[in-house]
C-alpha cells in the first residue's frame, strides 16, 4: 500500500479520517505492515502484506488478527485492543 492511499480511505463505520502507523516498508517505500486507526470510533485496521483489513467487525476474526497485533504492541502507545477498538490501559 502506498502512503498516499490513506488520503482515499475512511472508516467504513462512521466515514471519519484514519491515522496511519507504519511498521515496515519495502525498498520502494510501499507499506507492508502497519495499521490504520479511526479518529472517531478508534477502530484499528491492520495492514498485512500491503493490504488494509477493513472488513466490518462481524466479518473479522480477532483470534486471526491477534498474533500480528501482539507483535505491534510497542506501537500502540500504552493502549490495548478490545473489540477491534483501541482503549486506554487502566493505570
Amino acid at each position: 500500500m502506498k502512503a498516499e492511499t490513506i488520503k482515499k480511505l475512511c472508516c467504513p463505520f462512521d466515514k471519519a479520517e484514519l491515522s496511519l502507523t507504519v511498521i515496515t516498508t519495502d525498498l520502494n517505500g510501499s507499506i507492508l505492515e502497519g495499521f490504520l486507526v479511526c479518529q472517531e470510533c478508534k477502530r484499528i485496521y491492520p495492514i498485512i502484506k500491503g493490504v488494509p483489513i477493513m472488513n466490518p467487525d462481524e466479518y473479522r476474526e480477532f483470534e486471526l488478527e491477534k498474533p500480528i497485533l501482539d507483535q505491534w504492541n510497542k506501537y500502540l502507545e500504552n493502549k490495548t485492543i478490545e473489540n477491534f477498538k483501541l482503549r486506554e490501559l487502566n493505570s
